[in-house]
């Protein structure tokens, strides 16, 4: 064995520190001609970007519009509510009784009875 290579207690080799030419490799992968190698996987990560941005702005203008037809919503059911309450109270007799008075109608005394036809044929001499 060399003399130049540490080893460890159990004889394997220990890690050696980072050398000059590991900082020169990291640095020609951010360079330009890294960049240019890189230029398709960019491209996609900028078409990547674009698509995020385009989707959380449709996202928003989805949630205002389903905010404005909440309300919208919520008043048609406040509407319906209140028709359908005076439609049930229309119905009482007493509000029948008031309506038929203003126009002149009047509530039986009597009990309402049949008036039937006699049909049969009486000889009269």
């Amino acid at each position: 064995m060399s003399e130049s290579t540490a080893h460890t207690a159990s004889g394997a080799p220990a890690p050696t520190r980072r050398s000059r030419k590991d900082w020169q490799r990291a640095l020609e992968q951010i360079s330009y001609k890294g960049i240019v190698n890189n230029v398709p996987f960019l491209l996609y990560v900028a078409v990547l970007v674009m698509l995020y941005i385009s989707n959380s702005n449709h996202a928003v203008q989805v949630q205002k519009e389903l905010n404005q037809q909440n309300v919208i919503l919520k008043e048609l059911r406040w509407r319906h509510m209140d028709i359908k309450s005076k439609l049930i109270n229309a119905g009482t007799e007493k509000d029948i009784l008031q309506r038929g008075a203003s126009v002149g109608l009047h509530p039986l005394r009597l009990p309402a009875y049949q008036i039937i036809a006699d049909t049969t044929k009486r000889n009269v001499e």
